[in-house]
């Protein structure tokens, strides 16, 4: 999912180690023997992966916990829903044929809102009642901050992220930054507010937000060229957004229920 431009991450704060903002941990169904050859590939490719668990067919999703794991991204969709069945933050990856670009140095993520950042209660309104009643939800609740989603967690921690990145710009102004996040969500006006008021309660900021309203969520996608997707509607959000960027489909809520 991620080619090894993107795992610079570990390089962004090189002399303060205490404040390593991620590690990426391999969690695998294969065996020792075969991570053995999985760790080769990984020291070759200079990749900074050291943690690791082989469960030798076993699902791996159950030391999320363990590892301190912010998200669980798999292509078993098995595992996936156990994950989420489970509380833990999971996605299915979705096959790709999008190459990254060796030459840029950037990692844009972008999420869907509404059951990926924030819960599916607001979804469930829409599903159930319609549009015109959503909207009068959603109105009503315009200064309540939505609950957290499957994905609110790791949202937070690269909020975290984005601000030690400001701290480092103030401190080296040709500091170059390396995260970018985008909000990517079908919601439009007058919806948009309880995006706005979830963030600022949050007190994360966002390099780009996109209020579509029923606009192919693809023509957005082909811009912004995230190196990652996250949405819980596989049809047609992710259909659209396969062409243009690797994607995880968060199967949660009342959406997976469809």
């Amino acid at each position: 999912m991620f080619p090894k431009t993107r795992l610079s991450v570990y390089n962004i704060f090189p002399l303060k180690f205490e404040l390593q903002p991620a590690e990426v941990v391999l969690l695998s169904r294969n065996d020792s023997d075969t991570g053995l050859r999985v760790f080769s590939s990984i020291e070759h490719y200079k990749l900074g992966i050291v943690r690791a668990a082989f469960t030798r067919g076993n699902s791996p999703f159950r030391y999320i916990p363990a590892y301190n794991v912010s998200l669980f991204l798999s292509a078993n969709e098995a595992d996936v829903n156990e994950a989420l069945q489970n509380h833990f933050p999971a996605g299915l990856v979705l096959p790709s044929a999008v190459s990254d670009e060796e030459s840029d140095d950037e990692l844009r993520v972008a999420f869907d809102f509404d059951g990926v950042i924030g819960d599916d209660s607001a979804e469930k309104v829409f599903q159930q009642e319609g549009m015109e009643a959503f909207y009068e939800s959603e109105s009503a609740k315009s200064d309540t901050a939505i609950a957290s989603g499957p994905l609110g967690d790791l949202f937070r921690k690269l909020g975290n992220l984005r601000q030690l990145e400001d701290e480092r710009e103030e401190q080296d102004p040709g500091y170059r930054r390396f995260l970018k996040t985008a909000i990517v969500t079908a919601r439009s006006a007058p919806a948009h507010r309880r995006v706005i008021t979830t963030l600022r309660d949050w007190n994360i900021t966002v390099d780009e937000t996109h209020f579509l309203g029923g606009v192919d969520k693809g023509r957005i996608l082909k811009t912004l060229r995230p190196h990652i997707f996250f949405d819980d509607q596989r049809h047609p959000h992710l259909d659209s957004a396969q062409e243009f960027t690797p994607s995880v489909h968060i199967p949660f809520g009342i959406s997976a229920e469809k």
